[in-house]
């Protein structure tokens, strides 16, 4: 989806924003436990925070973002130090620019919203990309293997570094809404409401069958070295293949025709035999070669990997209930999408019959839309209302 100032709208109309930096783990004392045992620092965490933190410190709401997304929800941020070429005209408006900010559903007048990238990412925050201090060379393939805990794990320090003790709220979607689920179960002290979109408990067969082909996608690909592609050619086919086939799931067959051209062109260099013929091909494979110019193929695999192993009953070495049995609290607001191909609505059916089984309070909507997963970015009118009410209890 392009983030673009879409036409019509000014700079004046957008609100600019600043990534922040905060470091932590310089010493033995400080240093992230990984689910592995393994310790590691220093970590850089890239994030954003819009409003204020008021004098009680009980209007915080944290959002976690998808896969391929980042710390910056809303407003317009030019660039990102150290990001390069990498923060182009797709990342500059923010990916939730329409539900967060002053007036808006997730009010920054009343709220203080933080996002973080994730470790392991590419915005910012220390991941395969960045440098390793023993080497002086980036990570590559030797950055550690992380989980969804581990990415949750490593965002505690800011919180605390903001002087955040518990969230008012806590929203994700897609990868996002696992992570917050996550933080709910495993932190359940720091939050109060809980709002995962489009999500999951745990990695579905069909999920880890469509992610075993991306990472096989991008290991198999000459130039991916181990990860260690840095000083050399970038793994450009694989990730362009591993971002189509995932691409697919993102939106509904009705949506990718919508967006479809009559242009049909072969792409260079992508084939030798076969020769693109419809405007589809051409769409799709479009797709693939547009998401290289703002992503790095280290952080995908390592983020699909975490995806895959993801299994939040599992992970806290528990069944269901007792995953819950701290939250009696908190309150949940669960959205589906009917045409979601991604998170199919059984996972959140899932969810909310585990919810139910512990006794939380919970709402469960099911929302009604042809544009497939990207509903939550494209939609806004249909989760808006539901998000305000829940924020304002």
């Amino acid at each position: 989806m392009n983030r673009a100032i879409p036409a019509g709208m000014a700079f004046k109309d957008v609100m600019e924003v600043r990534t922040k930096f905060f470091t932590y783990g310089e010493d033995a004392e400080s240093r992230l436990v990984l689910h592995d045992g393994r310790d590691f620092g220093p970590i850089t965490l890239a994030y954003e925070t819009y409003g204020e933190l008021n004098a009680a410190k009980d209007n915080a709401v944290l959002v976690f973002h998808a896969l391929s997304g980042s710390q910056h929800v809303a407003g317009f941020n030019p660039a990102v130090p150290g990001v390069g070429e990498r923060w182009n005209a797709e990342c500059q408006l923010g990916w939730w620019n329409e539900f967060v900010g002053p007036g808006k559903p997730v009010d920054t007048d009343r709220f203080f919203v933080v996002c973080a990238n994730y470790l392991g990412g590419c915005y910012g925050s220390t991941g395969p990309s960045s440098t390793n201090p023993e080497t002086g060379k980036e990570f590559g393939g030797d950055f550690p293997r992380i989980s969804f805990g581990d990415i949750v794990d490593s965002q505690l320090p800011l919180y605390d570094e903001l002087g955040v003790e518990k969230f008012h709220a806590a929203i994700g979607s897609s990868l996002g809404g696992m992570m917050v689920m996550n933080f709910a179960a495993r932190y359940p002290e720091r939050v109060d409401r809980v709002i995962p979109v489009a999500t999951g408990l745990e990695s579905t067969t069909l999920t880890r069958v469509h992610n075993l082909e991306q990472i096989l996608a991008i290991e198999n690909d000459p130039n991916y070295n181990n990860g260690h592609y840095y000083d050399g050619p970038a793994p450009l086919r694989g990730l362009a293949l591993a971002r189509m086939i995932s691409h697919k799931t993102f939106v509904s067959l009705q949506a990718m025709e919508a967006r479809m051209t009559d242009k049909c062109e072969q792409e260079q260099d992508e084939f030798s035999w076969y020769k693109i013929r419809t405007p589809l091909e051409s769409y799709i494979l479009h797709q693939g070669r547009k998401f290289l110019r703002r992503f790095d193929a280290n952080t995908y695999l390592y983020l699909v990997a975490a995806w895959t192993n993801q299994n939040l009953a599992r992970d806290m070495g528990v069944d269901y209930p007792e995953v819950f049995a701290n939250c009696g609290h908190q309150e949940y607001l669960v959205f589906s999408i009917d045409s979601d191909c991604c998170f199919y609505p059984e996972e959140q059916e899932f969810l909310r019959d585990k919810l139910a089984e512990a006794g939380l309070k919970h709402e469960y909507i099911a929302v009604r839309s042809d544009k497939g997963h990207d509903s939550f970015l494209l939609e806004p009118e249909l989760y808006a209302e539901p998000i305000k009410t829940m924020l304002e209890k």
